[in-house]
């Protein structure tokens, strides 16, 4: 019996096509920008999204990163979630590196900000205060359960920073899940953002790598801050070919890992001591807690299910979040389904 993995997305091998896309990719000195299949995977990428140029970078992280760097001088503040993945999972480096503040606000249970916080947070023009730079979403939402924040709530979102004057960066590190929960086209909930970031070593099954999108302008800045942390490629059109086959192949297809979580929650959902969070799933995550009549907590249930070979992702005490990808089929949901019940009953 294969092992399943729930754990996250980011586990997934590469999909068929793409050890040979990687293996034939012509390749060129990406710092001197003469790595064809990485100009190719960049111009692909932006046009997508709808922007004018993009940039291959190594992870979501120097993504953000580097995003936020290129926008925001040091002293500068940026307003963002409490359960955002920058603010939570990214080591402080916008801190840490940039000299950047976080003013954090709370994320509403569906990923978004209240525009009545975001506009509280807004610094006035105070030699005291620190300079009111950015706002920064995600979209989807990771720990919001995996919410997509909406065309119309993004394009709010846009207009409030431009009328004070900020600018728009969105974490889109799964954006194609979004879309295809939505029914929209990526560009069109990305629109309003000056910057965007997603990536190719989740759901779109690369093995490494994402991409900022912006224009042009922007993405130089960008450019330059990549080199300065370290991530100046040289012929890492390898790896780019596999984002090629992941926006080509994988991209269309995200839906199906939607209907995939929703068999996994619609069969954990009749299991006894299995509470599954409100709205659950939003895109390709199943947010589920124990009952309080379970005597083991999460970890120990995560250790029972992976000595039946199934792999979860514990985020609290008595909490777990599973996440379907391209390598989770309905049989391996049903393994899933019957290793909890097993465990629990």
């Amino acid at each position: 019996m294969s092992t399943i993995d729930l754990r996250s997305d980011t586990v997934t091998q590469p999909a068929p096509g793409m050890r040979e896309a990687m293996a034939q990719a012509t390749v060129g000195d990406d710092v001197y920008g003469e790595d064809p299949t990485i100009n190719t995977l960049q111009a692909m990428a932006a046009s997508i999204l709808g922007k004018e140029a993009g940039l291959f970078v190594p992870s979501g992280t120097m993504g953000n990163l580097a995003s936020l760097l290129a926008h925001c001088n040091r002293g500068d503040e940026i307003i963002m979630g409490d359960l955002s993945h920058t603010f939570l999972f990214e080591a402080g480096g916008v801190a840490a590196l940039g000299g950047i503040q976080p003013h954090i606000i709370p994320n509403q249970p569906d990923g978004t900000l209240n525009p009545t916080d975001i506009l509280a947070a807004i610094r006035a023009n105070d030699p005291h205060m620190p300079h009111t730079r950015l706002i920064a979403l995600e979209n989807t939402h990771n720990r919001c359960g995996g919410s997509s924040l909406s065309v119309e709530y993004t394009q709010s979102i846009g207009e409030l920073a431009k009328k004070h004057d900020l600018l728009l960066h969105i974490d889109g590190a799964r954006i194609f899940n979004a879309a295809a929960a939505l029914q929209v086209t990526p560009a069109e909930l990305v629109a309003p953002a000056d910057s965007v970031t997603f990536c190719l070593s989740k759901g779109l099954c690369a093995p490494v790598g994402s991409v900022i999108c912006g224009d042009a302008e922007f993405i130089q800045r960008a450019h330059r801050i990549r080199k300065q942390l370290g991530g100046g490629m040289r012929q890492a059109g390898i790896l780019a070919a596999a984002g090629i086959v992941a926006l080509e192949e994988i991209a269309p297809r995200m839906a199906e890992d939607h209907r995939r979580a929703k068999e996994l929650a619609d069969g954990l959902a009749s299991i006894p001591g299995v509470i599954l969070d409100p709205g659950t799933p939003h895109t390709n995550m199943v947010y589920l807690s124990l009952h309080n009549d379970v005597l083991n907590d999460a970890k120990q249930i995560a250790m029972l299910l992976k000595a039946k070979d199934v792999l979860v992702g514990i985020v609290g005490p008595r909490q777990f979040r599973l996440v379907t990808h391209y390598w989770i089929n309905s049989a391996a949901v049903t393994q899933a389904v019957n290793a909890f019940r097993e465990v629990l009953l």
